[in-house]
């Protein structure tokens, strides 16, 4: 008995010692949606195990973030961790050695070498790994719902080309239904516009505009102006009330059987989870078909240098957890991603998440990580805004379109 005593008492001294370390971590987010913060307490499950604990400072999104965390920085009260995808985010934060660089330690733990490329191309910053990936999603995937497709006759996991997709809009249509849902918002049509120069016109033209080194010549190419002309389908197909539709408004015509099909995110997934539909069943998704190339959202940390060996312990943890393999499973099925690392396990990974795995282990398909990761972000707005003003005026000739854009990259870039 009084053994028992003695080792009860030294499990709580034990307990109380280790509470008496555990480090707080502060972690600066956007997410918000239901299944962001389920995947948020993947992660919070994994560091309360290592025995850290973790304090939310969560900003909404599209709230001048990148501001908030530089004046959080600069006055003196950093968050131990934040999301944060533009390259220079962590190029001025290097200069005031506050962002850590974990090339060694990824290569230590065995973690690069079981990552997709683009997801490492996604993570680097000059050459250094700056961020702890948690999230990967395609920019442009086809959603489907499934009984509209089987009402019009049409099968869209069949279709090779574009063109293939719009020569059955007509059946689409004669049966009562939107063919392709779209929101007229800059945002919606900056991403499709990425997508599908990747996806259409392939990886050198895509690298041309959105990669580290653009290129002007690539305006005066046909894949230009064949880029422009598909665009341009895509707002004549769209229905009345696109303009100004939000995302989730417009996935939801697609899930009630209003419209057949949504190209956008696969952050779409969650909308159809969130309604009880289940992949493979109640709605279809592919790549957009003839791809020759996915832009990849990989949502990443940064964590904070410069702080106590503690601190600096914790945030490794922190980043552990991120990339554990079997984190990695739980966190994408309670997100919707795609599993990051090669290695993770996929048992309950959905078809489409599969899909997109498969994707990337093709040979033929090309991967780049989104614009957002490589693009001067000044020049990724310049696009949006030309290509913005090109859907909302269907007058805009493509030479207009590829004029502005030609002083744009002067604008930016001299």
């Amino acid at each position: 008995m009084m053994l028992k005593k003695s080792l009860a008492g030294l499990m709580v001294a034990l307990m109380l010692l280790g509470a008496a370390h555990a480090t707080d971590l502060v972690v600066y987010h956007g997410w918000s949606s239901p299944a962001e913060v389920a995947a948020l307490n993947v992660l919070k499950g994994g560091l309360t195990a290592k025995g850290d604990t973790w304090t939310d400072l969560a900003i909404p999104h599209d709230s001048g973030a990148n501001v908030s965390l530089i004046n959080l920085v600069t006055g003196g009260n950093p968050p131990n961790t934040f999301m944060e995808s533009d390259p220079n985010m962590y190029r001025d934060l290097l200069k005031q050695g506050k962002a850590m660089d974990l090339t060694q330690w990824f290569t230590d733990n065995h973690v690069t070498e079981n990552l997709y490329k683009p997801v490492v191309d996604a993570i680097t910053v000059d050459g250094k790994i700056m961020k702890v990936p948690v999230a990967l999603g395609i920019d442009g995937m086809v959603y489907y719902n499934m009984a509209v497709a089987k009402d019009a006759g049409v099968d869209p996991a069949a279709w090779k080309s574009i063109d293939d997709m719009f020569a059955d809009f007509d059946k689409v249509k004669a049966k009562g239904y939107i063919p392709l849902a779209i929101g007229g918002q800059q945002w919606q049509i900056g991403y499709l516009t990425h997508s599908l120069a990747l996806a259409k016109e392939g990886p050198d033209f895509f690298e041309a505009i959105y990669g580290t080194k653009p290129d002007k010549a690539v305006f005066d190419k046909p894949e230009m102006k064949d880029l422009l002309d598909t665009i341009r389908k895509f707002q004549q197909a769209a229905d009345p009330a696109s303009p100004n539709r939000d995302w989730n408004v417009t996935t939801n015509l697609v899930i009630t059987g209003k419209a057949l099909l949504q190209l956008h995110g696969d952050w779409m997934k969650g909308e159809f989870a969130a309604a009880g539909k289940v992949a493979g069943t109640d709605f279809g998704c592919i790549n957009i078909p003839g791809t020759k190339g996915l832009s990849l959202s990989v949502d990443a940390w940064g964590l904070l240098d410069g702080v106590s060996d503690d601190q600096k312990k914790a945030e490794l943890d922190f980043a552990a957890v991120n990339v554990d393999p079997q984190i990695q499973n739980a966190f994408a099925k309670a997100k919707g991603s795609t599993p990051l690392r090669t290695d993770a396990p996929l048992d309950g990974i959905d078809q489409c998440s599969l899909n997109v795995i498969a994707a990337l282990k093709d040979p033929n398909i090309t991967s780049f990580p989104t614009p957002h990761n490589t693009a001067d972000a000044d020049w990724l707005n310049t696009t949006w805004d030309v290509m913005f003003k090109f859907w909302s005026d269907p007058t805009m000739t493509d030479d207009a379109a590829i004029q502005q854009l030609k002083d744009g990259f002067d604008a930016v870039f001299g």
